[in-house]
């Protein structure tokens, strides 16, 4: 029938994934992805507590430099980390289409560019706001290490690699933790409340690195996001969000670090 594919030779028909299919499925993304960074953040939290003073008396430094006093080589992989790190990405565009469906289906598409921006930056803004509030008073109560949004040198590609980094950050983690996951959850028959709890978690987990604090918080911004999804059935403006406050963070930081007194520093 024209408009449909061709079946492969010797392939069998699609047919519609099982429950357990759809469960191996899901823990392999989430290990290949933010499964494994909430597991490597757990270790890091460990590691933190367990080490002498308090926490905020430690650091944890994003966006560092891969080859410190080589500049091309430095970007050359921080290139090769943005975009490695957006292959779990594809690989649930991958499985989606699959089953008919693809990534319009979670909403992360053109076809609403304006509601996306938008709304996106609406939240963006009140988040930021709060946010930053949030992180300063755990830091100063003890319950987060001082953290460092970039430590790049000062060459010609930084803020360039920093909005690539913050863009790459919002898809992997809007995609996977809200969009896909949520969906996946649901055909597993779980109850909305308990997905709910499993995509915040989830996002809490893979901040811990940063400290109670940070797991907190993104905790709380994970079911703000998740009821927004479900509210308006798309991912797109928590992408942009996203990006938008982790520009901020990362930019920010680069522009005032050591300008301001009311910004730490390690």
């Amino acid at each position: 029938m024209q408009g449909q594919a061709e079946p492969v030779d010797g392939a069998l028909p699609w047919e519609r994934p099982t429950r357990r299919i759809l469960r191996d499925e899901t823990l392999l993304v989430l290990g290949l992805s933010l499964g494994a960074s909430g597991v490597s953040a757990l270790i890091s939290f460990i590691g933190s507590v367990t080490r002498p003073g308090g926490l905020k008396d430690q650091a944890a430094t994003m966006n560092a430099s891969a080859a410190p006093g080589r500049p091309w080589l430095d970007l050359a992989w921080q290139l090769f980390g943005i975009t490695t790190a957006l292959v779990p990405v594809a690989l649930v565009a991958h499985l989606l289409m699959r089953e008919g469906a693809g990534l319009r289906t979670l909403g992360f598409d053109r076809t609403k560019p304006w509601f996306d921006l938008g709304r996106g930056a609406v939240i963006a803004a009140v988040i930021g706001s709060t946010g930053i509030a949030f992180y300063l008073a755990a830091r100063g109560l003890g319950f987060n290490l001082t953290v460092v949004p970039e430590a790049l040198p000062e060459v010609w590609w930084k803020y360039p690699v920093l909005i690539l980094s913050a863009i790459q950050n919002a898809v992997l983690e809007e995609v996977i933790v809200v969009g896909y996951l949520l969906r996946r959850l649901q055909q597993l028959g779980w109850s909305p409340g308990g997905a709910l709890a499993a995509s915040s978690v989830l996002r809490g987990s893979y901040h811990l690195y940063q400290g109670i604090g940070g797991f907190v918080g993104n905790m709380v911004m994970g079911v703000v996001f998740v009821h927004l999804y479900r509210r308006w059935g798309r991912v797109g403006p928590l992408v942009v969000a996203h990006s938008l406050l982790d520009i901020g963070a990362f930019v920010g930081y680069g522009l005032l670090a050591g300008k301001v007194g009311w910004l730490p520093t390690a």
